[in-house]
């Protein structure tokens, strides 16, 4: 027996790096999986991997778009929140434009599926959310995060209000704070630094365990925490960052 047998699993950011890989682990594990992403092509690709996945588009941005999917797919046993925007520099880097585009992708997305999706869970009495923050944020500093920092910081604040709200009728919700994982959205922000193979290995080199984690390893994690395997748990914030953080 799979461990998300019978269990229906809506996914943002499902295209590239741990939204696919979770995807595809949630998949993997008999749930039924849609998967979002703003990115056609991307979800193309993923359906390629795993064709009975219901792939849709969605901006995160877009309210009324979140409302109109969210009807459509109706109750939904686990929300994982996986899209995310990294801003780097401090806060004399980032403009008003910066700091709105990092909270509306990182924070206020989030707020918008679980308003969206919740009060159907709490019909049928159960529902697992899972919201992906960071070690940067209210666990760790890290240098020209600010926006960023700040952002992943009110996940884990949005997580443990829905959660303690919530434990009382039947609602888990945890957080994932990944260090730094090798996806395709690092290797695009890396590449934009020139010296590719510099700013790589200055990547690995804060990493206690000397090399980064990998999608499927975060993937891992969602799964125990959408499986019944954890329901004690909630209000969590789960730190998977290769020892960045000891």
């Amino acid at each position: 027996m799979n461990r998300l047998d019978g269990k229906k699993a809506f996914i943002t950011a499902a295209g590239q790096g741990i939204g696919k890989a979770t995807a595809l682990a949630f998949h993997r594990e008999g749930a039924c999986v849609v998967a979002t992403d703003i990115s056609l092509e991307l979800l193309d690709a993923l359906r390629q991997k795993a064709p009975s996945l219901d792939c849709r588009q969605l901006d995160v941005r877009d309210k009324d778009a979140i409302t109109a999917i969210a009807a459509q797919v109706e109750a939904v046993d686990i929300l994982f929140n996986c899209v995310g925007y990294v801003h780097e520099g401090t806060i004399l880097q980032c403009t008003e434009e910066d700091w709105t585009k990092s909270f509306d992708i990182n924070v206020t997305s989030f707020y918008r599926t679980i308003k969206s999706f919740l009060p159907l869970m709490l019909s049928a009495g159960q529902g697992n959310i899972i919201n992906v923050s960071s070690v940067a944020s209210s666990t760790k500093g890290f240098p020209n995060r600010f926006a960023y920092g700040a952002s992943k910081a009110a996940v884990i604040g949005l997580t443990k209000s829905i959660a303690i709200d919530f434990v009382k009728l039947g609602i888990r919700c945890n957080a994932i704070c990944p260090g730094t994982i090798h996806s395709p959205s690092l290797t695009e922000r890396i590449a934009n630094h020139g010296n590719f193979e510099e700013t790589f290995a200055a990547f690995v080199e804060r990493q206690p365990m000397g090399r980064l984690g990998k999608p499927e390893e975060v993937a891992e994690l969602a799964v125990y925490l959408a499986s019944d395997e954890s329901t004690f748990t909630t209000g969590g914030v789960h730190i998977i960052d290769g020892g960045c953080c000891i």
